[in-house]
């Protein structure tokens, strides 16, 4: 064979491969449809999409800070440049409002728009795939229904190219995605079911809480394995979380409810309003059936922890001495953290005991830091409970120092390397928030 004849073939083989993916890349536009065009919503699947709107945290992503809900330009910013979250209003100009149900259910199951645009994968498609039409149905009578319009345009993307080519991501989603409804695993029981559906689809856990590839996908072989998302760290939702107390499906399931657990972390920075404004809306079967999903993935028995013995010895090593305040965390701690964090025998709800603390046992302190500096909301964490922030009125050396006892003295763990520097640093990215 001739060098002329391998170009040629090899010219043929790469239209033909160009042609079929330009074939599988392509979707046609959808038609538009009036407000008085759409079809007709009972309350029952209004009030329905509204809880799974929640659930899927929509508004969070969908709303910019100070904007309307639901308007978009809420900036995600990825590994490949920033984001805009689109207008899911029923405006017809800039919003939704000229979608029919078929074009809302492509958008969520397959990644595609109205005009047949293939989305960018900062949208969990590849999770949302997995819902029924009865679920996806029911999310768009809900803001069809009760979601105000407003009139206000999608900034542009800020992608170099080619990245910003949408038509790219059809190889993407070839690669990494697998579409199609959830399907149920006949040996596990309905409510491990329902978890994994939900858990898989809708609230999309593992968008936040497993790492990612160099483009930008999960790692299918490292599942809920933890991840840094928006400066934190989302905490491993396996037996690799390093809490000293094992996630359990109970605790689980409170902590959803709640916004905190006895023997873990609070529900504070970007899964505050995950919780708060989003998963709690579920019903107490769908938040226990999510807790016996992710507790079967932890993998531990649901027993109480009380007389764990990470537990007993922090208790232990809590209460006050004569050289409770001998070195400058320590005395710092006793002043400033000690009589709210104080447990005697138990620990007391409200109290975190921050020696068992997931944030003091993560290989990386920056929850920590992050709660130590801008305190926690009323509105996250656990109702009714509110710590003050320290920014002003700690220096970096000071709460370094509260995180360095906290971790080395009062867990007995590694220490973490260069602390000042990391508070400096999580300062300086949250100044003006």
């Amino acid at each position: 064979m001739t060098l002329k004849s391998v170009l040629a073939a090899i010219i043929v083989v790469g239209a033909v491969v160009l042609a079929g993916f330009g074939y599988y890349a392509y979707y046609p536009s959808l038609p538009t449809v009036s407000p008085t065009g759409r079809p007709t919503f009972d309350a029952a699947t209004v009030e329905k999409g509204r809880i799974l709107a929640a659930a899927g945290y929509c508004a969070t992503c969908h709303t910019a800070q100070g904007g309307q809900p639901y308007a978009g330009n809420y900036a995600i910013e990825t590994a490949f440049g920033t984001i805009y979250a689109s207008n899911i209003t029923p405006d017809p100009e800039t919003g939704i409002g000229g979608w029919s149900p078929a074009a809302f259910r492509r958008a969520m199951q397959q990644g595609v728009n109205r005009e047949g645009a293939h989305l960018f994968p900062a949208f969990p498609f590849d999770h949302f795939t997995k819902m029924s039409d009865e679920d996806v149905d029911a999310i768009y009578a809900y803001l069809m229904a009760k979601v105000a319009p407003v009139s206000e345009r999608t900034k542009e993307n800020a992608l170099p190219f080619p990245l910003n080519q949408r038509i790219l991501q059809a190889g993407w989603k070839l690669l990494f995605v697998n579409f199609g409804r959830y399907q149920p695993d006949p040996s596990k029981s309905d409510a491990w079911n329902r978890g994994a559906y939900l858990v898989e689809g809708v609230t999309h856990c593992g968008a936040c809480h497993t790492p990612r590839n160099v483009l930008g996908a999960e790692e299918k072989g490292q599942p809920f394995a933890g991840a840094a998302i928006d400066r934190w760290i989302a905490p491993a939702l396996t037996a690799a979380n390093p809490s000293a107390v094992p996630w359990t499906a109970s605790e689980f399931a409170r902590y959803l409810e709640t916004g905190a657990g006895i023997y873990h972390g609070i529900a504070a920075g970007p899964m505050g309003p995950v919780v708060h404004a989003g998963l709690r809306e579920l019903p107490a079967s769908d938040l226990a059936a999510i807790g016996l999903y992710l507790g079967d993935k932890v993998g531990a028995p649901d027993t109480d922890p009380a007389e764990n013995p990470a537990v007993v010895a922090s208790l232990k090593a809590g209460r006050p001495d004569p050289t409770y305040r001998k070195d400058l965390g320590e005395r710092l701690y006793a002043t400033a953290c000690a009589a709210c964090h104080y447990n005697a025998s138990q620990i007391v709800e409200g109290r975190p005991e921050l020696a068992i603390n997931s944030s003091t046992r993560l290989a990386d302190p920056t929850n920590l830091i992050h709660v130590i500096l801008d305190g926690v909301d009323a509105k996250d964490g656990t109702g009714g409970v509110v710590m003050p922030a320290f920014r002003h009125a700690l220096s970096d050396t000071d709460i370094a120092a509260i995180a360095a006892y906290l971790r080395e003295k009062r867990a007995n763990l590694a220490p973490w390397p260069d602390l000042p520097a990391q508070v400096a640093r999580i300062r300086a990215e949250g100044a003006g928030h």
